[in-house]
């Protein structure tokens, strides 16, 4: 027997605390190889949310939202699609193919133009404040409806950083569990081969016991929380269900379709959990501050996106899962039309776009317009709030609701956000 004194394996002890404190953050095939099945269901009707985070401020002339023969257009080349007035980015040679999954909001705008206060902005619609944390969006999905699975958490991010999703002033269990490495799995999840099921039971006996005798010495929310993150991560560790976070059973074009970056498995994660009936999931894309070389920088960029992107939208419809999975890609904010001295472009809240597909969204429209050069809104806008309060809308999460924070505060979901419903079928 092992004794007491002797700490438990480090790397088995990073991912407990690590899960604890988490629960407590090729091109694509040809298109007709996917299978077919019908159009969306009318409504809102997502029971689960892939959001994917492009860090660093997404430009929207070189993606969603271009402007062709414009001066501001630079050098990215520009496709039509087989909808009338929608128009991409020529980087986006497959995603153009799926225009009828897709609507785009073209008319977004924030108050906030630096990252930090806009990353927090746009994922909890709250700006940031010194003396409280706000929940972000997968935290409020966690904690109104709870997990789908019981032994697989409700709230994932992959490739995320530790400043975008938060549980906030919520229980620290609605906290995202982090993944670093998509094609890893949950690391340090399996129990050490010199540790045999005899000594793994002694061990959470003692860990029990010791639980147990500070639960008499009074426990404050967090520290019971955190015991029970805990307890949730053991759980996990001994299911089978564990195998959800795992790749390895995925076909290798399958995997060669999403791309083989950190992205495009982390894409591939994504609809591995939520078909696994994980409620939220955000998989996060960083390199898009382009101060510098804008052009080069997202010639390599926005490939990978679309490659990733079309992949998914492609799968969840060919399993059936599309109608009831909200996938959304959005940023902090856009960056300039004006080009830079540096061929880049820099901040700019005041205009960008976003893209919304499935759980009840009508393919194939667009929500607002800039003006002919993607400096101001002309139709129509959007504000952060707002945004987020039709992603909620869409995943049926009352709006007017208010919860309280622990000094007594009222939050809603969205703030004073009103839902886009015209984008829903």
């Amino acid at each position: 027997m092992q004794p007491p004194s002797q700490p438990l394996d480090p790397s088995r002890r990073r991912f407990l605390t690590e899960a604890a404190r988490s629960f407590l953050g090729l091109s694509l095939l040809p298109l007709q190889s996917w299978p077919k099945l019908p159009g969306d269901l009318p409504g809102p009707q997502a029971r689960k949310m892939i959001f994917l985070y492009m860090n660093g401020g997404m430009s929207h002339l070189d993606t969603l939202d271009p402007k062709p023969g414009a001066a501001t257009q630079g050098e990215t080349e520009v496709l039509g699609t087989k909808v009338d007035g929608i128009q991409l980015s020529a980087h986006f040679q497959n995603l153009v193919g799926h225009v009828d999954k897709f609507a785009l909001i073209r008319s977004l705008h924030s108050t906030q133009g630096a990252h930090a206060t806009g990353r927090y902005f746009l994922h909890t619609s709250f700006l940031q404040r010194g003396t409280i944390r706000h929940p972000s969006l997968g935290a409020w999905l966690s904690k109104i409806d709870g997990p789908l699975h019981p032994n697989l958490p409700a709230h994932v991010a992959v490739n995320a950083g530790n400043d975008t999703a938060s549980a906030g002033f919520l229980s620290a269990r609605h906290n995202p569990l982090p993944i670093g490495d998509p094609g890893s799995g949950l690391q340090h999840s399996r129990r050490p081969n010199h540790v045999d099921d005899q000594r793994a039971a002694r061990r959470l006996d003692r860990l029990q016991a010791m639980n147990q005798k500070l639960a008499k010495q009074g426990q404050n929310a967090g520290t019971a929380a955190y015991a029970q993150a805990y307890e949730q991560a053991l759980k996990l560790m001994q299911s089978r269900d564990l195998q959800a976070f795992q790749l390895d059973s995925e076909p290798q074009w399958l995997k060669e379709a999403y791309g083989q970056g950190r992205f495009g498995q982390g894409c591939l994660l994504a609809r591995r959990l939520v078909e696994h009936d994980v409620r939220f999931v955000e998989v996060g894309l960083g390199g898009w501050d382009t101060h510098n070389d804008n052009f080069d920088r997202l010639a390599e960029l926005v490939p990978e996106l679309d490659q990733a992107l079309s992949a998914l939208l492609a799968d969840l419809q060919a399993r059936g899962l599309l109608e009831e999975t909200l996938v959304v890609l959005a940023s902090e904010f856009g960056r300039t039309p004006k080009i830079n001295d540096r061929t880049g472009r820099d901040h700019f809240p005041q205009a960008f776009s976003a893209l919304l597909a499935g759980g009840g969204i009508r393919g194939g429209q667009v929500h607002g317009q800039t003006d002919a050069t993607g400096e101001n809104i002309v139709a129509d806008p959007v504000s952060i709030p707002d945004f987020n309060a039709t992603l909620a809308y869409g995943l049926g999460l009352p709006l007017e609701k208010e919860y309280f924070s622990p000094s007594g505060r009222p939050f809603r979901v969205a703030d004073k956000g009103r839902p886009v419903r015209s984008l829903f079928a």
